[in-house]
């Protein structure tokens, strides 16, 4: 296998889809691991911690721990934790991360204080529109929006489904604001998981699902891009993407015979894989 410093890999669509592995995943990883590659899984996921994303990975098979592992929630307490110590923040999330927001004051829908920070997570049922205006409300009064991450779908094993990303631009566009956001595509997110694994960006590979968020966000930041076909991918937003992919695969199960080719992975406009 060839020496490669590091691989970041996204979760949902890539490894998993409903936490159900996809096939070849586990194998795959198992290889990697046995030739002593670095990896960290990077995901925007914001319906569990990193601990039960975790039990859930390791419980389908795959052999990784919750140091392996980076959220989208987990960079937004470390981002409000250093930009808005002790802020008040008015959450806005389908499913439980208390343990990746250690440390961040959460206010709860029945407090009518103003909030200092609205904080959207991922969507699901609780993002009806008495929630959407409440949020709305608080941004009026000037509260600032952190967004985890801008996703506008992603896939389950009932399909597409909507993500809060289209929520977030209608919240953007009625308050004339802008969200700064803590998961991918943002840089920081990426500079923070080469810095957990002390890797360089040009020896490292970013494998997605999701070409702008995931593939082109990270070539973007110097690391070489791996597109599978597989979780959210559709021919369509592969065709109309704003850059091309250093290489495209049929899925994460191809990779380990990627990284064996007698050339490294290539530089933006290589060949597809």
């Amino acid at each position: 296998m060839r020496r490669v410093g590091a691989v970041l890999i996204d979760i949902d669509g890539v490894l998993t889809v409903s936490f159900e592995p996809l096939p070849g995943a586990v194998a795959a990883m198992e290889r990697l691991r046995e030739r002593g590659v670095p990896l960290a899984l990077v995901t925007n996921t914001t319906s569990r911690t990193r601990a039960s994303v975790a039990d859930a990975l390791a419980g389908a098979g795959f052999p990784v721990t919750a140091g392996d592992i980076l959220t989208a929630p987990a960079a937004t307490a470390a981002y409000l934790a250093a930009h808005f110590p002790g802020a008040r923040c008015l959450l806005l999330n389908s499913g439980d991360i208390a343990g990746d927001l250690e440390g961040v004051t959460v206010v709860g829908p029945e407090d009518g204080a103003p909030a200092d920070v609205v904080v959207v997570g991922g969507a699901g049922p609780e993002f009806g529109y008495p929630a959407l205006n409440r949020a709305f409300a608080h941004l009026q009064r000037g509260a600032r929006l952190v967004a985890m991450h801008r996703n506008l779908y992603w896939r389950t094993e009932a399909g597409l489904q909507l993500d809060s990303g289209a929520f977030l631009a209608g919240l953007e566009a009625a308050a004339g604001t802008e969200a700064v956001v803590l998961g991918k595509p943002s840089p920081a997110f990426f500079a923070a998981a080469l810095d957990r694994l002390g890797a360089d960006p040009a020896g490292t590979l970013m494998v997605g699902d999701d070409i702008e968020s995931d593939v082109l966000a990270a070539q973007r930041q110097g690391l070489t891009g791996v597109l599978v076909r597989t979780g959210k991918y559709r021919p369509g937003t592969h065709r109309d993407a704003s850059g091309t992919p250093d290489h495209v695969l049929d899925s994460f199960a191809d990779l380990p015979a990627l990284l064996e080719r007698p050339e490294p992975p290539g530089p933006p406009g290589g060949p597809e894989g």
